[in-house]
């Protein structure tokens, strides 16, 4: 049997099309799920420009944030049965054998590959997945949000497990793309106020959206004095600054405004490499923690959020289309006219 999938075929830009493949075999401990919806990451896009900063498997089917229906169980599985509706994380292949593994932080394997990039992703009617990856999805949430747990997953991780953010906290949010968007509404159900978050001109849209997920202050960093904004606000700076912008240079910001003995969290690959004074990282006492990933824990907790609608997912879903206008769900994030497409298989 053959499908349609969205598959990047070469590293270099625009090298991706859809192709016939065939539907996949699954083993003894994989599924195979019959995708209900997939959405398009910023990595799927860079991907699609070959201006990504990991290492890609090509050919590849993209697509790692999905939900679906069970169609098929292989023979050890027990977790699930055919007609379960899941989600799945997105350690597609880890070793499970190493300190990490073994501790609940398999997301961190040295060995780990993830859908759309080291195997084949989701952009497609069916792709398999290894049972452990699987968690149920409740029947009042439809695909087409359930399948944004992933960056919400990321979002969870970042601000709920590897920061720290008290009530009253002063927040600063650096970058309103869909992760900045999403660890903003973490912040601010975690209790962050003041909660600001910062973008440019041409952001002026999304940080109208990050106003709606729970933002008191926006800011445009092309017009407004953004040190001046945290300072009137509180004169020794941010308590927490997550730089989810996608890019180096930042993170001198961010370690700029965070106040002595203050947080800065960097989620999200950046490309770019360019130099950062960390003296005040060191002169401040700062810090300074990476957030990658996620585990199951963590994806237990989003997906009751998501359920709840407690993050507004329905804010960041600009444009919904079918498998074949894949290019327009992609050219629409690319361009920033949506905050999110998601695709229907």
């Amino acid at each position: 049997m053959t499908q349609v999938a969205v598959v990047q075929y070469a590293l270099e830009p625009l090298a991706v099309e859809l192709r016939d493949v065939a539907v996949p075999e699954i083993g003894d401990d994989d599924v195979l799920l019959r995708v209900g919806a997939v959405s398009v990451c910023g990595s799927d896009i860079h991907q699609a420009y070959n201006t990504h900063s990991w290492p890609v498997n090509v050919p590849v089917v993209l697509g790692h944030e999905f939900a679906g229906t069970v169609a098929k169980v292989g023979r050890a599985v027990k977790s699930v049965r055919e007609g379960d509706r899941a989600v799945s994380e997105t350690a597609a292949e880890v070793c499970g054998e190493c300190l990490l593994c073994r501790t609940g932080r398999y997301n961190l394997c040295p060995r780990r590959k993830g859908f759309g990039y080291g195997l084949d992703g989701a952009m497609a009617s069916y792709v398999k997945v290894p049972a452990r990856c699987l968690h149920a999805v409740p029947d009042t949430l439809p695909f087409g949000l359930a399948c944004l747990a992933e960056p919400h997953a990321v979002a969870y991780n970042a601000m709920c497990v590897n920061s720290t953010i008290r009530p009253g906290d002063l927040v600063v949010v650096l970058g309103p793309g869909p992760i900045g968007l999403l660890c903003a509404r973490m912040a601010a159900l975690s209790g962050a106020d003041p909660l600001i978050v910062v973008g440019l001109s041409a952001d002026s849209a999304r940080l109208e959206t990050a106003r709606r997920l729970g933002a008191t202050h926006v800011v445009d960093a092309q017009r407004e004095n953004l040190d001046e904004v945290v300072r009137d606000l509180n004169p020794l700076g941010a308590d927490l600054v997550c730089d989810a912008s996608g890019a180096s240079r930042p993170l001198d910001v961010a370690l700029a405004l965070a106040r002595p003995g203050g947080q800065v969290t960097k989620v999200g690959w950046s490309p770019d490499l360019v130099p950062v004074n960390v003296n005040p990282l060191v002169q401040k006492n700062v810090r300074l923690q990476g957030s990658f990933s996620h585990n199951f824990p963590v994806w237990e907790r989003v997906i009751h959020l998501l359920d709840r609608r407690a993050t507004r997912p329905e804010e960041l879903v600009g444009l919904t289309s079918p498998l074949d206008h894949w290019r327009e769900a992609f050219d629409a994030m690319h361009q920033g006219r949506v905050i999110k497409s998601v695709l229907i298989p």
